[in-house]
């Protein structure tokens, strides 16, 4: 684009290009109204889950429980993670975005696609959920909506691709591409991966529900829908970390503790963490035993590894930068010190406590072969995952939204003391959610039965009232954390549209996708100099005392927490 086309925020030094910036802006607004819907359906369910209340009808409760898995398993966290695809090469390697109309038909099809497949939930033939098994038919319309958002996803994950070419070309930075940015093409390679898997079995079950072919095999449809149902939470977690490197860059200032090594556990979850997904085939016929053992021990602890990396190197990092501003009384001075009421830095890690020590470990012990016939399909499932993805990676989001609105939207946050509490009462309400889940699931409640009373059964099943109990604790946990998330939305999109303008440019219609007026734009190209430390290279020092500290109770509670699933298995099995 000819002409002045960056401007750079005064708060953070950033430059943002017109073009890129829009494509943010629009990509992140229509992130929110997804989690806005998924999350008000995601409180109907489970108020149904709910045996006191028990709010929906079984006909009404499939149909939420497939709009709530959707619209925030795929639509929510998709549209924001191609915004943070943007902002990690664009903004970051301070170049032009590769053709930036290209980006917005890949915006026009993921918008068309995600309304094309909410519709087909609320017309009531397609409540096949988030897993959407055959031989269970959906409309076509479903279908056809997956297949456009993924190509529109597929869009951006290549004009990322692009940009990244064409920064190199013209040598908008030097060395290699900064650690954000490199996670970030972490979870663009399996982006790609991930919606190719899709587009082999999507496409033949749309042309089933067209009656163009006659049955899809439920088996071959299960193994490889998993490559994109599991996989595709990896680009979350791919995408979630970038962030924290992030959010310790801009809170604190802080280098990686080794950047070599960070760069390594990236590469790792490229070359293993796809292959986790064989913990949800470990039931199915069909696999073979060493192809199943193999996945959940040797491919899953290196993926497990890679984790563990990031987050020692996170924590380490702050650490390190805060003792080096004369934090150093005692092994978590730089801890109790942390701007707490920052809500981009409290929400970024609760996210990550919440994500590694009950995602992380639960997720071990449910990918191991033997233990996992014990929790198999009971709401333990949906227990571990709303560990890594509802806190993990949406907590992850909503911590650097809190960033984003003064500094890519240039508006001031509204209702300032609520924004400081509302990380605490999304993440209060989900690990009482969550935590309650798994001990419904240890004791068998299954995870997708509308009425675990079984009143209508022919054949009646009682579970213990400690079973039900959790229910309805799970249940008050999820009105909390529903209350944290509608906070989040009412102060995101107030914020974009009551909120103090920070830049006269910053009109209502440049808050959701329209570049701010010209004037904004005063530099042709940034120079190389004065980079911001978001942007920068180099590691810091190894000296975090109170970060070992914390992986050595990590250690420990895996370690008790497994073997205390062990012991439940050999209830099980009569083992000498």
């Amino acid at each position: 684009m000819a002409g002045n086309s960056f401007r750079q925020c005064p708060t953070s030094g950033l430059y943002f290009h017109r073009s890129a910036e829009s494509l943010m802006k629009a990509h992140a607004v229509m992130a929110v109204v997804f989690f806005l819907i998924g999350g008000i359906f995601g409180l109907l369910v489970m108020l149904t889950r709910m045996p006191s209340v028990h709010l929906l009808s079984a006909e009404t409760f499939y149909m939420a429980l497939s709009i709530h898995g959707t619209d925030i398993l795929i639509f929510w966290i998709i549209f924001f993670e191609v915004a943070v695809l943007y902002f990690a090469s664009s903004t970051l390697l301070r170049v032009r975005p590769a053709m930036p109309g290209l980006g917005w038909l890949g915006f026009l099809l993921m918008l068309v696609g995600s309304c094309t497949t909410t519709f087909s939930f609320f017309r009531g033939n397609s409540s096949v959920m988030f897993t959407s098994y055959v031989p269970m038919p959906a409309e076509p319309i479903f279908y056809l909506g997956l297949i456009l958002f993924a190509v529109g996803a597929l869009v951006g994950c290549f004009l990322f691709l692009a940009t990244l070419v064409v920064a190199k070309r013209e040598k908008t930075y030097q060395g290699s591409i900064p650690l954000v940015t490199f996670g970030a093409l972490t979870a663009c390679i399996i982006a790609v991966v991930t919606i190719v898997m899709g587009a082999i079995i999507l496409i033949p079950t749309f042309l089933w529900s067209l009656g163009l072919i006659p049955n899809v095999d439920p088996l071959v449809y299960r193994t490889i829908w998993w490559g994109l149902g599991h996989s595709s939470q990896q680009i979350n977690v791919s995408a979630q970390v970038s962030i924290w490197y992030a959010v310790a860059a801009i809170v604190f200032g802080a280098k990686p503790m080794s950047e070599k090594v960070s760069r390594t556990a990236f590469l790792l979850y490229i070359l293993f963490l796809q292959l986790a997904s064989a913990h949800h085939l470990l039931v199915d016929p069909g696999l073979s035993t060493s192809w199943k053992v193999f996945n959940t021990s040797y491919a899953m602890y290196l993926a497990v590894l890679a984790s563990m990396v990031h987050g020692l190197t996170v924590p380490g990092s702050i650490e390190v930068a805060q003792r080096k501003k004369g934090f150093t009384n005692g092994l978590f001075e730089w801890l109790r010190k942390a701007p707490w009421d920052n809500p981009v830095f409290s929400g970024m890690f609760l996210a990550m406590i919440i994500f590694g020590f009950i995602g992380g470990i639960t997720g071990v012990v449910m990918g191991t072969e033997q233990i996992n016939l014990i929790i198999h399909n009971t709401i333990f499932v949906p227990g571990h995952f709303h560990a890594t993805v509802a806190v993990g990676t949406t907590l992850t989001f909503m911590a650097i939204t809190y960033f984003l609105i003064p500094v890519l939207f240039r508006r001031e946050l509204i209702l300032p003391q609520l924004a400081k509490w509302q990380p605490y009462i999304f993440a209060g309400g989900m690990v009482l959610l969550i935590l309650f889940m798994l001990g419904a699931g240890t004791l068998g409640v299954p995870r997708r039965h509308w009425d675990v009373s079984f009143s209508d059964a022919v054949l009646k099943f009682k579970f213990a009232g400690t079973a039900i109990t959790m229910l309805g604790m799970a249940g008050v946990g999820g009105i909390l954390a529903a209350i944290g998330g509608g906070a989040y939305c009412l102060i995101a999109v107030g914020s974009l549209v009551f909120g103090k303008r920070l830049d006269e440019n910053a009109s209502l219609f440049s808050s959701f996708g329209f570049p701010m007026s010209a004037p904004a734009y005063k530099v042709s190209q940034p120079d190389q100099l004065a980079m911001s430390p978001i942007e920068s290279h180099g590691s810091g020092s190894h000296a975090a005392p109170g970060t070992f500290a914390l992986a050595l109770v990590f250690l420990v509670t895996f370690v008790v927490y497994f073997f205390i699933n062990a012991k439940y298995l050999s209830s099980l099995w009569h083992m000498s």
